[in-house]
């Protein structure tokens, strides 16, 4: 593999629009994909960025491009991902989003039903097309980690899945130390405990750019 490798990564939440002032989300920080992305221009690797909203600094080096709906991060991914040699999925990219988008602002009232549909499932889609690129994937879990991570790792047909869990004293947000399970498509497993999100992006780049090693 050559040394230097182009390399894409997706970060933060989509925030789902509801109305003009009003959205869905989750609660990603950005913090893992920022890291990433610091250790990526680190190594000397030509790195792109495409964030949700975030409050993190722009990492210094690292071409950025920002978005905030799932169907923005879909259209972006798209048009970067065959100029990548390796992406990290490590977007929290929202489930569901609302059916229909109010222009204006929806007045307080009793009771409001919201329609959700499902939002597309970029990764999978991308990892269908990605011929030699090394694609992986990430998952947060609240039970059965590695199984959970084994069945995203099949049915999205990922290179790898680093899966962190949340529960039993590891809360994986913002800057916190986490453990991480790496899941390569051969079956290997591979773990770091407890450590800052800079080491682990450290370690998952050496994971999956030096399999071997």
């Amino acid at each position: 593999m050559p040394s230097e490798q182009r390399i894409l990564i997706t970060a933060g939440n989509t925030r789902e629009l509801i109305d003009p002032v009003r959205y869905l989300s989750n609660v990603s920080t950005g913090v893992m994909g920022y890291e990433l992305a610091k250790a990526c221009r680190k190594a000397g690797h030509p790195t792109t960025l495409i964030s949700g909203p975030t409050l993190l600094a722009r990492p210094k080096g690292v071409r950025f491009i920002g978005i905030t709906t799932s169907v923005q991060l879909e259209k972006t991914v798209q048009r970067e991902f065959p100029r990548c040699d390796v992406l990290f999925m490590t977007s929290a990219v929202c489930d569901f989003r609302p059916a229909k988008f109010s222009a204006m602002k929806i007045r307080r009232r009793p009771t409001f039903n919201l329609k959700l549909i499902k939002t597309p499932d970029i990764l999978k889609g991308l990892a269908k097309h990605k011929g030699n690129r090394i694609v992986v994937g990430f998952c947060l879990e609240t039970e059965n980690l590695l199984a959970q991570a084994k069945r995203k790792l099949r049915g999205k047909k990922t290179d790898f899945i680093v899966a962190n869990f949340l529960g039993r004293g590891n809360r994986p947000f913002g800057s916190n130390p986490t453990t991480v399970y790496v899941l390569s498509k051969e079956g290997k497993t591979v773990c770091l405990k407890k450590a800052p999100k800079s080491k682990v992006a450290a370690f998952l780049l050496k994971t999956v750019l030096n399999p071997a090693r």
